[in-house]
């Protein structure tokens, strides 16, 4: 059975807020473009720009560990090297390349928050490296695409009786049309998408950043816990690698190769 994407999305800094995209140009073994390139690292985190090393999650401001980052609207543009961050003060732009552009992005953050000065983050950049939640278990999948079936996260919804945003799960290709849960089953797998080809990698087991509500920025429903509940499972979508690249679009099918 054939799918369809819904949904094309990039995010530029980890744990916070996505860009919707129309079309996207993917290149084998180079992830989903723009995608956590950034991260605003706790002190003491043991990153080095220098000599790039993927690190837990916990080591930066995610979800995870502080929900109200989901009340934050934040943009990257790329070509200008230019961070917005929109808030309940109001939108701040941060040109990271120039003075004291990041520091200032580190210190409106640990504001935000209400981090003693002690605990002010840093912003991290390390290109290629990028700061993916699974960057820890390889260096493939790092630079893995995530995809989410909006069908199995509409079962889900139903199960539990509560509406889910699929974009809780900050997946890069939200997509329609396969049977609820059948994405799981696709390990070793090759999906086409227009001309592009990504084989599957690895089901995406979750954590507590998706019981936040992305529009309230409080957690409201156990997803990981309902998730074994009712499925038996603690996952929600699946990882795979370009392995043949070409421009993707909404709308595109998805057959299983």
């Amino acid at each position: 059975m054939n799918a369809t994407i819904d949904s094309l999305t990039q995010y530029p800094i980890k744990g916070l807020s996505g860009h919707a995209l129309e079309t996207v140009d993917l290149s084998p073994k180079c992830g989903f473009p723009i995608d956590r390139v950034m991260g605003f690292a706790k002190p003491g985190s043991g990153f080095d720009p220098s000599n790039p090393m993927p690190l837990s999650k916990d080591k930066f401001h995610v979800l995870a560990n502080d929900p109200r980052l989901a009340l934050l609207d934040t943009t990257y543009d790329v070509s200008r090297n230019e961070l917005t961050i929109d808030g309940p003060q109001g939108p701040q732009l941060f040109q990271l390349d120039a003075g004291t552009g990041m520091a200032d992005a580190c210190t409106a953050l640990q504001q935000y928050l209400d981090l003693p000065d002690t605990h002010k983050p840093t912003l991290f950049s390390a290109s290629p490296h990028r700061f993916t939640d699974v960057s820890v278990t390889s260096a493939q999948l790092m630079n893995a695409v995530s995809l989410i079936s909006q069908d199995s996260v509409d079962a889900f919804a139903r199960t539990v009786g509560h509406s889910i945003d699929a974009a809780r799960f900050r997946g890069n290709i939200v997509f329609s049309g396969m049977p609820a849960f059948q994405e799981l089953d696709l390990l070793g797998r090759t999906v086409q998408i227009g001309e592009v080809h990504l084989h599957v990698l690895k089901r995406t087991k979750r954590c507590a950043a998706t019981e936040v509500n992305l529009q309230t920025g409080e957690r409201d429903v156990k997803v990981p816990y309902l998730l074994r509940k009712h499925f038996g499972h603690m996952d929600m979508g699946v990882y795979a690698e370009v392995v043949k690249g070409g421009t993707i679009r909404i709308g595109d099918e998805i057959t299983v190769l």
